[in-house]
């Protein structure tokens, strides 16, 4: 049955298939050609299953919005240099960061067949969502991927007045045997800037020593908050500044693109402009290495060991990945929830684009 957008229930919920059909069409009504438009529903629902919500379904009116301000080339022709037997340029001709990402880690993939790893540096790209999706697709090809980009200053340096590095993500997962891959995906901020607003949205207040306001000082309020504090808060921030600096030299620097300081802010009044985003990928062959099978064998070895240690009363010790993966069994089966702030946007999207609403599980 069609959702009703009036409801101030937080529990609508609706299938990644039909999620995946209205993401589509909006995508081409607003003139994304076929495969970004495949691109950004893949990897927006692939977020969303995971229940990373700050970078999933919430995001695509933002897209939206790029695509119709000409920010984003709706119909990109990415070019691939390939410099080196493993390294190469991904230029994203402006396009979505989704099928940057996604074409950028087949490359190196390609590459790593062949020299058992390849290196892709995209310059001249867009906001691509979570960094884990691109990490992710190389572990679903029997790889070890990373991925890496920046973003427009949100995070303070240690002991910094105001904001400078992006939120500059970190993604890495790796294949395991029989079952779904590791994953870690985090920002290299406390929090990344999507959960902000995510709350703002919602009238959620933040956690503690994550976030800060104009003056410098830490706030729990959404709506008062002017910057982010790097992974550490106020006393071991060096280390989230540290990693949010490497990132940046590996997304900016090798890509030849402007460091994320000097790009156009994400969510600013210019939708006109094309703000040259950088990224970074990494695949490596596993068998590249030492023997044959020793990879996996290790690390089955390894999450055991884990997954066995005694926890903390209340508690369970799992590995990077397994919240993740508990959560997207539990959202295929119940269907993937829309907050209130996302009912009515997607409502308004429907509206605006003739397309047809969500349907909401029974």
């Amino acid at each position: 049955m069609p959702i009703s957008f009036d409801s101030e229930s937080f529990d609508v919920r609706v299938t990644r298939e039909d999620l995946t059909r209205f993401m589509q069409q909006a995508l081409a009504a607003a003139g994304a050609d076929q495969a970004s438009g495949h691109a950004v529903s893949r990897a927006l629902v692939t977020a969303s299953r995971m229940g990373t919500d700050s970078h999933g379904l919430r995001l695509l009116p933002h897209y939206l919005k790029a695509l119709e301000g000409g920010r984003v080339n709706a119909t990109p022709s990415m070019r691939f240099d390939q410099r080196l037997a493993a390294t190469g340029f991904l230029d994203a001709d402006n396009g979505l960061g989704h099928l940057a990402g996604y074409t950028a880690m087949e490359h190196a993939i390609e590459m790593a067949q062949k020299t058992g790893l390849g290196a892709v540096a995209v310059g001249h790209s867009s906001h691509f969502g979570a960094a884990g999706c691109y990490a992710l697709a190389a572990a679903e090809h029997g790889y070890i991927g990373m991925a890496f980009c920046n973003s427009d200053p949100f995070v303070k340096l240690h002991d910094g007045a105001g904001a400078f590095h992006g939120t500059n993500p970190i993604a890495f997962a790796a294949p395991v045997a029989g079952e779904l891959p590791y994953l870690l995906d985090m920002a290299t901020s406390s929090i990344p800037w999507n959960r902000v607003q995510q709350f703002g949205a919602i009238g959620r207040e933040l956690p503690g020593q994550v976030a800060a306001r104009a003056d410098g000082q830490t706030s729990t309020d959404p709506k008062a908050v002017a910057s982010l504090l790097p992974l550490g808060g106020s006393d071991f921030g060096f280390k989230g500044a540290g990693l949010g600096g490497m990132v940046e030299i590996l997304s900016s620097a090798l890509s030849g693109m402007q460091h994320g300081f000097r790009l156009l802010p994400m969510n600013g009044p210019d939708m006109a402009t094309p703000r040259g985003v950088g990224h970074f990928f990494l695949a490596l062959h596993p068998d590249a290495f030492a023997q044959e099978g020793s990879f996996a064998r290790g690390l089955e070895a390894y999450l055991a060991d884990l997954r066995r240690q005694p926890a903390t009363p209340g508690a369970q010790v799992m590995a990077p990945g397994d919240r993740e993966w508990r959560c997207q069994a539990e959202r295929d089966t119940r269907g993937i929830p829309l907050d209130s702030a996302n009912q009515s946007a997607y409502a308004e999207i429907a509206t605006r684009y003739r397309i047809e609403a969500l349907s909401a599980l029974a």
